[in-house]
């Protein structure tokens, strides 16, 4: 059904030269839904970028998130794979979250649609939407595998 072109931690330069400001490492996967010899649909936006972030146990300072970092790991992630910005959907994975004591509460995973305008080659303007859920559920099954 899909073609995984990448599946592993992805390190992007932050700004400000020698500081490295806001640099940071995601889990980034990336899924081409083209696949050219088989007739079926034509996707608009065949190109899946799935980002997530990498758990950090209790270390919070220094760590950055994907979320407020979005843009510049878009622009990145379709400058070094050689993604047409049109043509990618860009997902924001939040894996569920136990918390509390004894560990009672739980935050549902959650997939989160990110729409860019693009602007010489760099994403901006960005407006995050809940991804629809058949949609949610195709994203699922690529990252289990299923």
């Amino acid at each position: 059904m899909a073609i995984t072109r990448y599946d592993d931690i992805f390190s992007w330069d932050g700004w400000g030269g020698k500081f490295r400001l806001t640099s940071g490492r995601c889990r980034l996967r990336i899924y081409d839904l083209q696949e050219p010899e088989k007739p079926g649909p034509v996707f608009l936006r065949p190109i899946i970028v799935v980002v997530s972030n990498i758990p950090e146990g209790r270390k919070t300072r220094g760590v950055v998130s994907i979320r407020s970092c979005a843009g510049h790991i878009a622009t990145q992630v379709t400058r070094q794979f050689n993604i047409t910005p049109e043509r990618m959907l860009y997902i924001e994975h939040h894996p569920a979250k136990v918390y509390g004591r004894p560990r009672i509460r739980t935050i549902p995973e959650r997939y989160e649609a990110v729409d860019f305008k693009w602007r010489q080659g760099r994403a901006f303007a960005i407006h995050w939407r809940k991804l629809d859920p058949r949609l949610a559920d195709l994203v699922a099954g690529l990252i289990t595998g299923g």
